[in-house]
């Protein structure tokens, strides 16, 4: 009886991590989507560093406002996808709907796959544009950080700081030209 016990206790143990490895979990994907998108905008030099954190203060505040805006990318995709949908089915009829979009034996999946494929290239078309936002904020930051150089800290300081220190004044210069751009 002992032994019976025990051994569907393991089981039931080894069951778990295995059944909560099979199920997909947005909040994972959001954070690495989150992370990817910070180091990108991170970048790789002094200048960009330095700006990455005159806007963030810290890799981890990235990650959690970035993880915050995929989350609501992928539902926003998610729902105007299912509107999307609905309206195509209704347009070209059920049967064309079902003909179009259905891969199973009775196109029965049809508005799923429908709704996956659009959900898909609108996350994607999001994340292109986060990514051209990431380029113009690093570009932003070696501009701004050459025009430093040539300028000199004083009359950088002094043409682009708002605070008495002149200490915010090359975020400002950044945050200036990602806006314009």
């Amino acid at each position: 009886m002992r032994k019976t016990t025990l051994t569907l206790a393991l089981l039931a143990a080894l069951a778990l991590p295995a059944a909560a490895a099979a199920k997909p979990n947005p909040d994972r994907a959001d954070k690495r989507a989150a992370v990817a998108q910070c180091k990108s905008e991170r970048g790789k030099t002094e200048a960009t560093r330095k700006a990455f954190k005159a806007k963030y203060h810290s890799m981890r505040r990235c990650v959690r406002q970035k993880g915050a805006e995929e989350a609501a990318e992928r539902e926003a995709a998610q729902k105007n996808a299912a509107k999307e949908c609905k309206a195509e089915r209704s347009a070209i009829g059920a049967e064309a709907f079902a003909e179009k979009y259905g891969t199973n034996d009775n196109d029965k999946n049809a508005f799923g796959k429908c709704v996956s494929a659009k959900a898909k290239a609108k996350k994607a078309e999001m994340d292109a544009a986060d990514d051209k936002a990431a380029t113009e904020f690093r570009n932003a930051a070696k501009e701004c950080d050459s025009e430093r150089k040539a300028m000199g800290e004083e009359a950088f300081a002094e043409r682009y700081a708002t605070n008495d220190n002149g200490r915010n004044a090359f975020g400002k210069c950044v945050s200036g030209r990602t806006r314009e751009a």
